[in-house]
């Protein structure tokens, strides 16, 4: 690990140790916004890990503030940091500036419409925004709307998105999320973005791919210690070949899942990489479902207690698989793609990393 990896890791987990307690998680799910977290995070410029420093980033490379991304997911950090990180890029990606603050964005919900009406100059907002995370703590909202059949990045101030709220509800990780109902909404900001509404989609499933490789981590940290320390029949459960065998394949899901975050990190740095990025989701996704079993199958009853931290991470793990697009959408992009390739091309596709 780099010298800069090494600090990144030790702030993040200091940050997490001393503000990620239990009561931070409950009141979080409770509805309270986790003030005194996202100011540490803030006070030592991670929230703007994804803006170089003429925009008032801190000049991280795009590895490194997936790597702190990673490693906030690993501690279940209850924040919008994946969406901050996204609504940034969209941003820049745009040419608009990227205001201070909780940033958020829409998830590309099937049943999303949105449109830019009114003058060229002035217009407003118009349709229905589902499931947004952290929709009522953000201080802008970044949303892809449709004028005139061109894709548009708009950026919208919290003042109005107070009057466009409609429904407030919680994922299955007791994360918030919210619907808005636009009408002639005003905008603080917009500009065109060629493929606005598929760069959404692929930034975000690579941001939630990254997540969940985080989460895998510790769920397997927490599996191998609590078989450690769990002596059945005068032995630690570990020392059985049935839980070892479980525990590998756990491990294996874990390296996997980090090997294809990786490698659509490496490609994504200027502009997401569709098929690196599909073959991240859906692999990712996958090994969330089959990840998160194992982990409560080793922990056995108490994994299903509020008191074990399991919890915070699995319930994350089967909320982001969906989001962004679960494994049944990218593979079958991953299918699509390589039918187009032909037959020639189509080996140099899949090895081109």
């Amino acid at each position: 690990m780099s010298d800069i990896r090494d600090d990144l890791e030790k702030t993040v987990d200091r940050i997490c140790q001393e503000h990620c307690l239990k009561e931070v998680f409950m009141s979080s799910e409770a509805g309270v916004w986790p003030q005194a977290l996202w100011q540490a995070l803030e006070e030592v410029g991670l929230p703007q890990a994804c803006l170089n420093e003429a925009q008032g980033g801190s000049g991280l490379s795009f590895d490194d503030a997936m790597f702190v991304l990673r490693r906030s997911a690993y501690h279940a950090a209850p924040v919008p940091l994946a969406e901050t990180f996204l609504a940034s890029r969209l941003l820049s990606a745009a040419g608009l500036k990227v205001p201070v603050g909780v940033l958020s964005v829409s998830v590309a919900h099937a049943k999303d419409s949105l449109e830019l009406k009114g003058s060229q100059n002035s217009p407003t907002l118009l349709g229905h925004a589902h499931r947004v995370p952290w929709g009522l703590s953000c201080d802008h909202l970044v949303v892809v709307a449709q004028r005139e059949g061109q894709p548009y990045i708009v950026l919208i101030e919290r003042e109005a998105l107070g009057q466009s709220q409609s429904e407030w509800v919680k994922n299955l990780a007791g994360e918030p999320r919210v619907q808005f109902d636009f009408v002639n909404t005003p905008l603080s900001a917009f500009a065109p973005l060629a493929n606005a509404k598929e760069r959404l989609l692929c930034e975000g499933a690579l941001l939630r791919s990254v997540q969940m490789a985080g989460a895998l981590q510790r769920s397997l940290e927490y599996s191998l210690q609590y078989a450690n320390d769990r002596v059945q029949f005068g032995r630690p459960i570990g020392k059985f070949q049935a839980v070892q065998h479980m525990l590998a394949v756990l491990a294996g899901h874990v390296a996997a899942s980090a090997a294809a975050a990786d490698a659509a990190i490496e490609l994504s740095a200027e502009a997401p990489e569709e098929f690196f990025i599909a073959v991240a989701k859906s692999r990712v996704g996958e090994a969330a479902g089959k990840g998160a079993e194992i982990a409560h199958q080793v922990h056995g009853a108490m994994g299903f207690t509020r008191e074990h931290n399991l919890h915070h991470l699995t319930r994350r793990l089967w909320s982001w698989r969906d989001e962004f697009g679960n494994e049944t959408h990218w593979q079958t992009r991953i299918g699509e793609m390589a039918l187009k390739q032909g037959a020639d091309n189509l080996w140099p596709f899949l090895t081109r990393l």
